[in-house]
This record gives C-alpha cells, structure tokens and sequence, in this order.
C-alpha cells in the first residue's frame, strides 16, 4: 500500500489520436515533418507553462515541497483549513481555464494532450474531492490521523542533511500545536454535521497521543519518538562535521522546548477524545449510517477506481474472485499432496502455530526481507526495461503508529534518491505464516510500489507535476499485478510462497466484498470482520485491523483488485493480439515508466501500443 500525503495531487491521462489527411504521399511525406515539429514546439510550450503552475502549486504545500526534494517552505506545514481547500479548488479550475486559453489542444502530440487533459482533469477531481471533504475530518482516518501524521512526516520525510533543515525541523515542531488545534476545529465541525470518528478509532487517538507525549522529555522513561529522532538527526550532523557540538547544543535546546510544548496540544486532543468516547459510534459505523453517505461513498468509489462501476457491481466481482482464487488454492493444493485448500492452510498451522513476534524474529524477519527484496531486484532485467535505480530497504513501522496487524506500506525515494524508498512493516502481535512474506515484499517492494516510486520520480523530459501523481487504483493495481508477476519471474522459494501469493489475492477480492457491505449493504464491524477472517482467511487480529480501516477510509481497498483486474485484462489482450510480437518489457514500461494515471486512460494508452506495435 502505499500512503499518500494529506493533499495528494491525483493525476490522469488522456491520448486522443492526431490524424493527418494527404491526397498525395508527397504532401505527406512533407506534412508529416511539418506537423511534428508544431508539436514538439507546442509540447514545449506546455510543459513550460505547466511547470510554471506546478511551482505556483508547490508553493501553497510545503508538506509536497519536502517530498521533493525542495528546500523552500521546509519550516511550514499545509494549510489544512477549508479556506485553504476551497482556494485551492478555485485556482485548480483558474488554471486549467488559463490552459484552454493558451493552447490548441490538437496542435499537440499525443503525449503532449496527455499533460493537458491531466492538468485539465484534475482541477475537476479536485473539486469532486473537496465536495467530500467534511466527511474526512483530520482524526477520523485509521491511516491518515493528524495526531500521528505530522510526527511521521518529521520522522521520516523530513531530512535533515544541513543546519537548515535542522532549523526548519524544529520550526515545523514549534508549528505543530496550531496544525493539531486546527484539525480538532474541524473534526468538531463535522462532528457537528453528523460525521464521529468510531470509538475504536478514538481510542487510538488517546492512546497513541499519550505514547507520543510520554519518556523523555515528558517524564522519566525512553525517548519519547520524536526526540529521539532529533537527537539523532543532530548528532549525524555533528559527526559528519556540518554542525559543531555548542551549536548543536542550543538547538537540541530549542527542539526540547518545542516538543515540551505538544504536550498541551495533546492534551486538548485526548480531553476531546475521552469527552466523547462513551458516545462514540461503534458495530454498524459505514458510510451508509452518516448524513448522505451513500452519495459520499459513490463519489469515493469514483474517485479511488477511477471508473463508474457502482457498489452494487463491485460486491459482485468481489464474490466471484473469491470464488475464482479458492478453486486455484484447491487445484494448487492438490499439487502439493493435499486433499484441499484447507488441508494446506491445516499443515502451515500445524507447522507455523500463531506466536507473538519477538525481537529475535523481528530481526530474522527483516533480515529475510531485505534479502529478498535484493534478490529479485536482480530478476528485474529481464522482465523491465526500465529499472529502479536508488536504494530499496524495509524497516520496522514507527512504535507510535505500529498495531497489532497493521498493513505495510510503501514510500517514494526522494528525487534525488538521498531518501531510499521505504517498506515499512508491523512487527507487532502474532507473527504470520513466514511464506506470507514473500508476496508482500513483492507488493510493496520489487516489482511493486518502491519499484514504481522509483521510477516515478526520476521521470525526465516531461512536466514536473507528473512525477508527483498517484492513483489509488493504477497504484494499488499494480502493486497486487507485481505479485503475479514475482511468479512469473521465479522469485517465489517453494510453493507454500506460491499458496500464500493466492491467499494474498484471496484478501484483496475479500476487500471488494467486506468495503461494499460496510458501506452501502449494512454490515456490521463484526460482520465485516467474521467475513475477512472466515473467507478472507486473515488472522482475527489482522482481520479487525484491516476492517477498522476501511471503516474510516471507504472504497480505498477497492482500488488494488479493481487496479489488478485491469492491468491482467489489458495485457492478456495485447498477448492475443500481438501473439509473438507481443513485449513484455515494453508492455511494464508502458505501464509504470510513463506516471500513474486513470484505469480508463490506461485501457486508451494500451490500446493505442497495440495498434501501433501491430503495425
């Protein structure tokens, strides 16, 4: 999975053909030249006024900034406020008019309508997004909560290579109480219009904001998790000699004082939190039982599959891939001497019983992982044309916002690739089936989302705001595609891998099912969660996870199946059409070398390869 900041820039793609008519092949033969020059001059034209807007854009999201690589606005956080949204929404729009004045769009190659229709696409995305946004009050996410997101974008996106990042990372810690005060001003708001975070989400808050806030400085005890951080930061500045020891004392000094000073901020939080936890919606807690919610997931739904299918539509695919991948468990099953699927789930209990992680399996895990990830990065070569070219690593989640079977997810490298791409993994609770580990590693990792960051924003030639973009759908799709791939490309050690491929796959159709039926079919959490562990076949405690976090985050677990299913579609019709001329290295770097981009863009741009590759 991989997490997006709290103002992702969604983009899409569109490609319209550019005909040129000749009545002689002379005139074509000169037109054609003629035509390809407009467009590349035009081309240029636009990516320089895109990047002109895109600066402009950056400007208003220093949180985006960072994860840039750009050191200006490093000190400030996003305006989280509706003022900022709605202006926001309104210069989206201002500058795709600015755009449509500027350009013809059929003076472009298809490359170039391409950057004009996302430009133009999102500032209509946007829009639908914003009209959602009392739905999405700051503490309501499972994932994206603003007492835990603004320490783990200190912890781990903000870099500290110099004395100024040092400076700005203290300023932004002196800058969080407002950040945090704001977000529980609007999460009262949508309080009021019927919209509660679920008591389970809410006993997150406390308790999460109390870790955050205890050890030292606080009191007696370990670090708390961002001095911790700072300290260390500092004294890597120290040692590497850009920092001496009595400047670096004084600022240590002043990030003390600041993180002394999140205690009241905390302290606000937890005393809204326990105020309302006793009444704190809890069982049957969709989308379906707010004010509107059935309109608000529709419009999620739209926005995270980047299609039309309705709810209805996707519980369907849902039950009919479950139904697809259990039969391919069974007939796998039986491959390795096994009466049934469920035989073979029987012998990797019997052989893995559930046990709590350990810092002794902690450590193999990890170790295992990172092996892994480094021995099918070099499996790459002959499947992609295009390769990864910064570090990949997988560390352990943040103890703040580490829980007992919280999903992993992925993070970009930094531009400039100082910041390796990231898995992070939860390494708390029952430890899974170890063969479990290679699928997600794949997901995440190689060939999955750190394969696809890394390539994303090393993207070259093209307008800026491209290497910025993310699709739930295209991403997610892919991620899930990735583990197909990793069989396809003889990474899996045994077949217990290969199984536990399929029970991976068995999940995310269980998604479509259980994310439906919470919200727009009445499923109770428990209902929800009975269905995961039963049909799902996750752990209980895993199950309860993952449910709690579609609760507060409807229709994102759509996207991965929905994505997959897709992507499977689209390759095995080239397969079909293309028969030996079909390339499947031409076909990944279609898929992931060119940005993220809608499900339907992605059908047009295949296609488009198709035809041309048929010839």
């Amino acid at each position: 999975m991989i997490k997006f900041s709290a103002n992702p820039i969604y983009s899409g793609i569109a490609a319209v053909s550019l005909a040129l008519f000749a009545t002689t092949a002379l005139s074509a033969q000169t037109a054609a030249p003629a035509a390809a020059a407009t467009s590349a001059s035009e081309d240029a034209r636009l990516t320089q006024f895109l990047d002109a807007e895109f600066a402009e854009y950056v400007k208003t999201q220093p949180q985006l900034a960072t994860r840039l690589g750009i050191k200006a606005g490093g000190d400030k956080w996003n305006d989280i406020s509706d003022k900022a949204a709605d202006a926001q929404v309104a210069w989206r729009k201002a500058s795709a008019a600015r755009m449509k004045a500027q350009f013809d769009r059929s003076k472009l190659s298809p490359e170039g309508q391409v950057n004009y229709d996302i430009w133009a696409l999102e500032a209509e995305r946007a829009a639908l997004s914003n009209k959602n946004r009392i739905y999405r009050p700051p503490f309501y996410s499972r994932l994206y909560s603003a007492h835990s997101q603004l320490p783990d974008f200190l912890i781990n996106t903000h870099n500290v290579a110099d004395v100024t990042d040092l400076k700005n990372y203290i300023a932004r810690l002196n800058g969080m109480p407002a950040v945090l005060d704001l977000a529980l001003a609007r999460t009262k708001a949508s309080e009021k219009a019927g919209i509660r975070a679920p008591k389970f989400q809410v006993d997150t808050i406390i308790s999460s904001s109390q870790q955050l806030t205890s050890g030292a400085p606080f009191g007696a005890g370990p670090d708390a998790a961002l001095w911790a951080d700072v300290k260390a930061k500092t004294a890597a500045l120290v040692t590497a000699g850009k920092l001496p020891q009595a400047e670096a004392d004084g600022l240590l000094a002043k990030a003390k004082a600041a993180i002394l000073n999140l205690k009241p901020a905390y302290g606000r939080i937890i005393s809204w939190a326990k105020a309302g936890l006793a009444t704190a919606p809890s069982g049957k807690v969709g989308a379906l039982t707010l004010p509107g919610g059935l309109d608000y997931y529709a419009n999620e739904l739209k926005l995270v599959t980047t299609t039309d299918l309705t709810a209805d539509q996707i519980h369907e695919i849902g039950l009919k891939e479950v139904a697809r991948i259990e039969a391919e468990q069974d007939a796998l099953a039986r491959q390795a001497g096994f009466a049934d699927r469920s035989a073979f789930y029987a012998e990797r209990k019997r052989l893995y019983p559930p046990q709590p992680f350990t810092d002794e399996t902690r450590a193999e895990y990890l170790k295992t992982a990172n092996e892994f990830v480094q021995k099918t990065r070099t499996l790459l070569p002959g499947y992609f044309g295009t390769l990864p070219a910064y570090g990949i690593e997988v560390v352990r989640e943040p103890a703040f916002s580490e829980v007992p079977g919280g999903a992993a997810h992925a993070s970009q490298p930094s531009p400039d690739g100082k910041r390796p791409a990231r898995t992070y993994v939860h390494l708390v609770g029952t430890r899974p089936d170890p063969a479990a580990m290679y699928t997600l590693m794949c997901h995440e990792a190689v060939p999955g989302h750190n394969t696809q960051g890394d390539i994303q924003v090393r993207q070259q030639g093209g307008p800026k705001f491209r290497s910025a973009t993310g699709y739930v759908a295209f991403g997610e799709g892919w991620g899930l595609y990735a583990e197909a791939v990793c069989k396809e490309m003889g990474a899996f050690p045994d077949i217990a891998a290969d199984f536990m491929r399929l029970d991976a796959e068995l999940f995310r159709a269980a998604r479509l099912v259980v994310d439906t039926g919470l919200h727009a079919k009445g499923w109770t959490e428990d209902q929800a969660v009975t269905y995961m562990n039963t049909t799902g076949r996750q752990p209980i405690e895993r199950s309860r996870s993952e449910i709690r976090r579609y609760i507060t985050l409807p229709g994102q677990a759509t996207g991965y199946k929905i994505g997959m299913l897709k992507i499977m579609e689209l390759r095995a019709r080239a397969e079909k059409t293309l028969g030996p001329k079909f390339d499947l290295k031409g076909f990944h770097d279609l898929l992931i070398a060119s940005g993220s981009q809608p499900l339907s863009i992605l059908e047009r741009r295949v296609d488009e390869w198709i035809a041309k590759a048929a010839g």
